[in-house]
């Protein structure tokens, strides 16, 4: 397994949902003076979109160098007009794999650029799961997606500021703006922030291409007491589930935070075809109904934590460039598994065998359809499942 290079000395800071995430990243963009990376796989023109997009726009006014990452399919319905606005403004807007969904040979469809991370100053840093998106409003009237991101100062700037540098300096090529390639004007500062040890963990279709499964790996085998992981789109490889099943049997208590509401069909009954098999290994599955689950973060043995973009399932472990960041430390991981535990005894159902919503024959049927329906999917584009 790969040993990932840990920085002492950052002062990470836990934000739930967009009501703490967006004040202060809107807040750290008013306040730069140098340069922005911010690298999005949504941008939606909404109330949230726009007020992120003025400021970005403000900070190049007055003489800031702004870098804007787009996915060309995540943020594809983002005006055209509007991007205009922002070039024009100064803003130096790429979008990543631009190209129409199916116009590329299959090995190529499903690469997006599905990481949300910010670079101010190389000062601070934001990553998480959350987009440039209104969570406050969805079309179900519901509470705000439940979501993470994390506030970052220290000495970790020097590995988060290089990846987003590096993908730019590569989608810049791609798109023949070598212009738009500067020298480092700024480097991150290596001063003590605080005591949390940090690394970033990426995956890309390179160097980097197994890193995020191998760290959640490398945890899992290691648990002692205590897993709890939360995932939007939980769909793992054999590897994966077997070793959750095998933390289980080891006495470890596993508990799996998993959607609830249904937002892409498809995906949400092959997840409820692995429910029985995992039940049965003594893992406990939640799902939570309050809103949309969007997190993608995990708890282990209450010291080691996770936070970032990247879901469990083969669009995050096989084929999008992702971002998360993996910490070692006590009061961070506590305030992140309160907040898990709360979110589990107070807005999730508990999945148990006797569920007949879920283990009815009837939809015993779709869930394993769906299955074997997004396995062949993920054939015909040219992937197999990590170790199966």
């Amino acid at each position: 397994m790969k040993n990932f290079h840990f920085a002492g000395n950052n002062q990470i800071t836990l934000l739930q949902n967009g009501a703490e995430y967006f004040p202060q990243l809107a807040a750290a963009i008013d306040q730069a003076q140098v340069e922005i990376h911010l690298q999005t796989y949504i941008f939606e023109f909404d109330t949230i979109g726009k007020k992120i997009a003025e400021a970005l726009m403000r900070a190049a006014q007055r003489g800031v160098s702004v870098y804007l990452l787009l996915d060309g399919f995540g943020s594809q319905d983002y005006p055209q007009e509007e991007i205009q606005r922002m070039l024009q403004a100064g803003v130096k807007v790429l979008i990543f794999r631009q190209e129409l969904f199916f116009s590329k040979p299959r090995r190529y469809r499903l690469r997006r650029m599905h990481r949300k991370l910010a670079v101010i100053d190389a000062q601070t840093a934001f990553i998480g799961g959350i987009n440039i998106i209104d969570d406050q409003h969805n079309p179900e009237n519901l509470t705000p997606r439940f979501d993470y991101a994390v506030a970052i100062q220290g000495p970790l700037l020097v590995q988060i500021h290089q990846a987003a540098k590096h993908l730019w300096m590569i989608v810049a090529w791609a798109h023949f703006k070598r212009r738009w390639i500067h020298p480092a004007t700024i480097k991150p500062s290596i001063k003590p922030c605080g005591n949390q040890s940090a690394a970033l963990v990426i995956r890309d279709n390179w160097r980097h291409r197994h890193d995020i499964e191998h760290a959640y790996l490398d945890a899992i085998n290691q648990a002692r007491s205590e897993i709890i992981i939360a995932n939007a789109y939980f769909l793992p490889g054999r590897t994966f589930s077997n070793a959750l099943k095998n933390a289980a049997r080891r006495g470890v208590q596993v508990e799996l935070l998993l959607q609830g509401k249904i937002e892409y069909r498809l995906q949400y009954h092959a997840t409820q075809a692995l429910y029985e098999n995992l039940l049965a290994a003594g893992i406990k599955i939640y799902e939570y109904n309050r809103s949309y689950l969007h997190a993608k973060v995990a708890v282990i043995d209450q010291y080691w934590a996770t936070v970032g973009s990247s879901n469990i399932d083969p669009f995050s472990l096989l084929l999008a460039r992702e971002a998360n960041v993996l910490v070692k430390d006590q009061p961070f991981a506590a305030a992140l598994r309160l907040s898990l535990k709360t979110a589990i005894a107070q807005e999730s159902i508990p999945v148990t065998p006797a569920n007949t919503r879920i283990f009815s024959w009837r939809n015993h049927l779709v869930n394993w359809l769906s299955f074997y329906i997004v396995r062949l999917m993920q054939g015909i584009l040219g992937y197999s499942v990590i170790h199966a």
